[in-house]
């Protein structure tokens, strides 16, 4: 959806396109998806061809809603309440960055490490490039390490 308007700057006419906002987008994903838990988003919002890089281990992309689906419904059953806040966005042409933290709590088995039932907060990434209002590709980086040391699966690193 494109919409031109005139408009002045400084003293010169131009012409300005206004895009569906990818911002609001990668919002009403992370909000539906993730904190609504509504898994007939994801078939809404993802492209066919859709490839997700970083969400799941290293080297594991996702390809396409079912696949996406799939990740999303096995670390739901192990992370209840999950509330993703989105602190930050910053959106240039078809794609948009979003800086956000997940706080959830873990009560389902993840990754061989038995229900803790502890609330645990990791912050994160996310480039999503959209078409269409489809998401075709995302890239995810996230605090991993710092959610493995939360659940006491690995020590904590002292750096300092």
């Amino acid at each position: 959806m494109r919409n031109a308007e005139r408009c002045g700057v400084s003293g010169f006419l131009c012409e300005v396109l206004f895009v569906a906002k990818n911002a609001d987008l990668i919002c009403r994903w992370f909000e539906e998806v993730w904190n609504q838990g509504r898994g007939e988003t994801i078939h809404k919002m993802c492209a066919k061809d859709a490839i997700g890089y970083g969400q799941a281990q290293h080297g594991a992309d996702i390809h396409g809603p079912e696949h996406f689906e799939q990740f999303w419904r096995t670390f739901r059953g192990a992370f209840s309440g999950i509330k993703i806040e989105i602190h930050d966005t910053i959106e240039e042409d078809d794609k948009v960055v979003a800086r956000w933290t997940m706080t959830m709590t873990h009560t389902g088995p993840f990754l061989g490490l038995q229900p803790t039932n502890k609330r645990v907060s990791v912050n994160g990434m996310s480039i999503q490039r959209f078409k269409n209002g489809q998401i075709v590709a995302g890239w995810d980086n996230w605090d991993q390490l710092g959610l493995m040391v939360q659940l006491g699966a690995v020590p904590e690193p002292k750096f300092l």
